[in-house]
């Protein structure tokens, strides 16, 4: 597992690739997996930051059969968004019917390309709207939240990361911090074959409800090895929005994991 020890002299001068509080993007997660040193999770600011962690998936289990899902959300962060807003964005219509937490990869995926991460998409449940590195309306469903925490969370540690920081990242105290510790990180433009720095192999939901899904992220390296990140989705302005922790990161938890047992995995589906 990674080190969760700060190391306040050192951590200002690290690659950015080993500031994983902040990020969450498949090159990010993956090369600290690899790596294997010390890095900054959740608590890792002065005040130790207070937020929980979903416990990793256990080593035995069926991949296409999560664990139990709470139908509510986790307890809300002091101040922080917990999902707000019944209209959509003009031009933005999807199904939202199916609340049921996903068992098994949506039968009409897809992928999509971003610098080099592959991200599952459905032409039912998101993105259905496409604006340069804004992908967004996703459906009010599990799925959709899933869907848009792959798109959302990959922008963060390239030039984008401003612009879909403003427009889907939710809004508190949580944002705040976030944009001000990303603003003195350099950007990273990752650039190679889609799938080289390593892929999203499936997904694991903590609790749902209509206006927030907690999901873990199943992430494997390019050299085999298996990770996970959780993160938080709430529902805001139409869509959903990332929301980060009160110490501005994105993610909950990161740690290694020994396969793919518990989660959701994703099928082949339609390649770009």
């Amino acid at each position: 597992m990674l080190s969760q020890a700060r190391e306040p002299d050192t951590a200002t001068r690290k690659p950015l690739r080993q500031r994983t509080g902040l990020l969450v993007s498949a090159a990010v997660v993956l090369s600290l997996l690899a790596g294997g040193g010390a890095v900054l999770l959740v608590q890792d600011d002065a005040s130790g930051g207070g937020e929980s962690r979903p416990a990793a998936p256990a080593a035995a289990g069926t991949a296409a059969a999560p664990a139990p899902v709470s139908s509510a959300p986790a307890a809300e962060q002091a101040g922080q968004a917990s999902g707000t807003g019944e209209g959509r964005p003009p031009g933005c219509r999807t199904d939202d019917t199916d609340q049921a937490v996903p068992t098994r990869s949506p039968a009409d995926l897809k992928w999509m390309i971003y610098q080099t991460d592959l991200l599952p998409a459905s032409p039912t449940a998101g993105p259905l709207k496409v604006d340069g590195p804004v992908w967004s309306c996703f459906a009010r469903t599990p799925l959709g939240a899933v869907l848009a925490l792959h798109a959302v969370s990959s922008r963060m540690s390239s030039a984008d990361w401003k612009v879909v920081t403003e427009k889907q990242v939710a809004r508190g105290p949580g944002r705040d911090a976030f944009v001000a510790r990303r603003t003195g990180l350099p950007d990273e433009e990752r650039t190679g074959t889609p799938g080289s720095d390593g892929n999203f192999l499936g997904f694991r939901i903590l609790t749902a409800s209509k206006d927030q899904v907690t999901t873990m992220l199943l992430l494997q390296t390019p050299d085999g090895k298996y990770g996970a990140a959780s993160a938080s989705m709430v529902w805001e302005d139409g869509d959903w929005k990332l929301r980060p922790t009160l110490s501005g990161s994105l993610t909950e938890s990161i740690t290694q994991t020994g396969g793919t047992e518990g989660f959701v995995l994703w099928a082949t589906g339609q390649k770009p």
